[in-house]
């Protein structure tokens, strides 16, 4: 077994020339293209073949220097070529200016696609979120649902709350993943699952803009993969980070108000082995509006404001030899409310916000625990396939606040009325996912790709103080094989399609609803669902610079089983016959164009998606109710980048949506979907500069558009938001300064205006804030 980093290639002899030579290297490992390079071209080059462990290059043709040659293959790999004193060639790692560069030109492999796709050429609108972005946003705020908000325009505004229910994706859910593991919670959805990781512990987010089954259940408007910090392995070293931060109001500024936190990171290698561990904590503040008043608390579904939150990340890996790889991660993550204010309802008719005061709410206080852990492993050369297998688990506990409402009230407990509970939400998740990607048939033209997916999904909800069952424990039990094709069927034309079938059994024991919902008896079941869903695409280079792209693909999704079960209230139901029950399949058309020339990038795309038996959520007064019926969403995304120079970057991005429900179960589309299921029309732009070498600034302006519904009471007065940063590079560390809201806009959120109707929950948003951070490297 070789040491990492005594792996290496030498080849030839070294030759101090450049001569122009002629190559045809074809697709395939890049380590194995770099041999072939300097073989032919006869230079001495040095590299550790693990750094490149599956990478991949599109190879050479055509005339080449040494450093054309090199630079070409290594293109999107991370890596440049540096030529020493002596004429020898090594490999040096990007430095991250570099990289975020790079990235606007070179190749991305989207992970989350199961084939390894590139990014150019998936029929898909897809996302690759980078580490530059997500430190400029949290430099800004450490909310990870505004961060997704301000960084996809199709992603409903921030609740700015514990919660992100009513928080969509193109109208529709969309699969949350951390590493690959899935954070949501279908079978009995909290809402919860925006806030299960730190994001001060992620490297990068690939997004797939619209429905997909690749990873099985949940993604039908689409998935959202947070991929975490990976180590790293190019030396052995170990490489440290601290950051600290404090975010203030510039109005009420006070220790009350104040919001403090601090993280630490180390890595490195040795060997074969490398390894990663990274720890925050924060402690947040009561929130002010842009009028000066305290943000309301959200006692019952539960507030990030006057909460502490840590996140522990572990991982370890080792190289096994230059091709195979295991890996085991682990995070822990906890948010929970201090428990320091109670809300103060608003009057939504006059205009009258929800506030807070001083005091101590009823029962305990509401928290998100989340433990997530994995093992992968990876084998870039399997008899010339690649080879990637995990084995996950994602232990999920989520309080809500206690409220005397009225479905907690029972009469033998207490008078009616006076019965204060609290629901939990308890979810265990076991699977396993097997992938296998042959890409080198047909002369280099066809990658196939097939794997198995196994899921085992538990989830109950309780409730808390009285120790009564709401929802039964639901068992749902998944296996899925799928086979996915891409074919370059011409130079300019790459074809997809793939098949995936979903087995899937609930299993529920008989039991009997709160007393609230009449306290029947229900006979439990185990009733079965299988499905083939397809998918289809096409992507055609019209020119060097600009392409077309076409897909059809089908999401696959359970309805909120626990909402359904605990809303049963008449006698002689049973869970094998219960129709709300039925999955929900979700048909997702899209057509659009995407092109880079030189320092402009723009990419744009209309979609539909239509499902015949969907899911609708409807508010009624604090309560959430699922409705089944006929849905259509369909709109519009656009962005567009320049790079008017290397200091200077512009970005605007537009979403356009719509969506309509069959209210009346007569086939038609006669009703909107209002402001708990759709996201408002967004325009987002932005600006970043490089000053110098040491100063970097960012500012970014949001515009929320108007939006009419059907009840008036729901009209979207919209509103724009602007943030700014700066970066100072320190002779020791990094000094950041941050202002969020930076006119202090006074306004009420897009879920209190559009998506409930409560004076309970009629919130405004956060003021502006001040952020100071420093972080050191070291």
């Amino acid at each position: 077994m070789l040491a990492v980093l005594s792996v290496g290639a030498q080849l030839g002899t070294t030759v101090v020339h450049a001569q122009t030579l002629t190559h045809q290297i074809s697709s395939g490992p890049l380590s194995n293209q770099l041999i072939q390079f300097a073989s032919e071209h006869k230079i001495t080059l040095h590299f550790n073949a693990r750094q490149l462990a599956g990478k991949r290059s599109e190879g050479l043709s055509g005339q080449f220097t040494p450093e054309s040659g090199l630079e070409a293959l290594l293109r999107g790999s991370g890596f440049k070529a540096i030529k020493t004193e002596s004429g020898v060639y090594t490999l040096e790692a990007l430095s991250t200016t570099e990289r975020n560069s790079a990235e606007e030109l070179s190749t991305l492999v989207v992970t989350s696609s199961r084939s390894n796709i590139r990014q150019e050429d998936s029929p898909q609108v897809v996302t690759v979120v980078t580490r530059e972005q997500i430190e400029r946003q949290l430099a800004i705020t450490s909310d990870s649902s505004s961060v997704l908000s301000s960084l996809l325009p199709s992603y409903t505004p921030s609740r700015q709350k514990m919660t992100s229910s009513g928080e969509t994706f193109r109208g529709r859910t969309p699969l949350l993943m951390v590493d690959g593991v899935p954070q949501s919670n279908p079978l009995r959805p909290t809402g919860r699952e925006g806030h299960t990781v730190d994001f001060a512990m992620v490297e990068r987010i690939e997004v797939i803009h619209g429905a997909s089954a690749i990873h099985g259940m949940g993604a039908t408007g689409g998935i959202i993969n947070i991929i975490t910090r990976n180590p790293d392995e190019t030396q052995d070293s170990l490489k440290q980070n601290v950051s600290v931060q404090t975010t203030l109001p510039t109005s009420e500024t006070g220790s009350d108000t104040a919001s403090y936190k601090a993280s630490y990171r180390a890595e490195g290698s040795s060997g074969n082995l490398d390894y990663l561990v990274g720890v925050s904590y924060e402690d947040q503040g009561l929130f002010i509006d842009g009028d000066g008043d305290p943000v309301g608390v959200d006692n019952t579904q539960g507030d990030q404001m006057d909460s502490e939150s840590y996140d522990l990340l572990a991982k370890v890996g080792y190289w096994l030899d230059d091709d195979r790889r295991i890996q085991a991660s682990l995070n822990r993550y906890q948010i929970e409310g201090q428990h320091h204010y109670v809300s103060v309802a608003g009057d939504r008719d006059n205009g009258v916000a929800t506030t807070s005061k001083k005091g101590t709410p009823e029962g305990v206080a509401p928290y998100n625990k989340v433990l997530t852990g994995s093992l992968d492993y990876l084998d870039y050369d399997l008899n010339g396939m690649s080879l990637s297998a995990q084995l996950f688990f994602q232990d999920f506990e989520g309080l809500f606040g206690a409220t005397n409402s009225g479905t907690f009230q029972d009469e033998s407990i207490a008078p009616r009325g006076e019965l204060y509970d609290q629901s939990r939400v308890l979810s265990t998740k076991v699977g396993t996912k097997l992938s296998l990607t042959k890409d080198d048939l047909m002369d280099n033209r066809l990658k196939v790709s097939g794997g198995l997916d196994i899921l085992v999904d538990k989830s109950e909800q309780d409730l808390y103080l009285t120790d009564r069952n709401w929802v039964p424990e639901v068992e749902y039990k998944n296996y899925a094989p799928f086979v996915q094709l891409e074919f370059r069927a011409m130079d300019d034309l790459v074809l997809h399609g793939g098949l995936r079938h979903e087995f899937s059994e609930l299993k529920v024991d008989d039991f009997q609803t709160v007393a609230s919902r009449n306290g029947v008896d229900v006979a439990g079941g185990n009733p079965e669902f299988d499905e083939s869903l397809i998918n289809l695409g096409a992507v055609f280079n019209v020119t060097e610079s600009a392409t077309l792209f076409a897909n059809y693909s089908e999401g696959y999704g359970m309805p909120d089983v626990g909402r359904v079960l605990r809303g049963i209230n008449v006698e002689g139901q049973d869970v094998d016959t219960f129709l709300n029950l039925e999955p929900i399949v979700t048909d997702n058309i899209e057509l659009g164009a995407r092109m880079q020339h030189k320092d402009l990038s723009l990419e744009v795309s209309v979609y539909r998606s239509d499902s015949d038996f969907g899911q609708r959520l409807v508010g009624v007064a604090n309560e959430y109710f699922m409705s089944r019926e006929k849905t259509r969403t369909q709109g519009l995304e656009a962005s567009v980048g320049y790079q008017v120079n290397p200091d200077n970057k512009l970005h605007l991005a537009y979403s356009r949506s719509e969506g309509k429900y069959d209210s009346d179960d007569n086939g038609s589309l006669d009703a909107k979907l209002h402001g708990l299921n759709i996201a408002p029309d967004r325009l987002i732009a932005s600006w970043s500069r490089r000053w110098s070498p040491e100063l970097d600034s960012f500012i970014q302006a949001d515009y929320a558009f108007d939006r009419s519904f059907d009840q008036e009471n729901r009209e979207f007065e919209g509103y724009m938001l602007v943030d700014a940063s700066v970066g100072y590079q320190l002779p020791v560390g990094k000094l950041n300064v941050a202002i969020a809201n930076l006119f202090d806009k006074d306004y009420f959120t897009y879920y209190s205006q559009s998506a409930l109707v409560s004076d309970d929950r009629y919130f405004k948003g956060r003021g502006r804030t001040v952020t100071v951070g420093y972080s050191y490297d070291f």
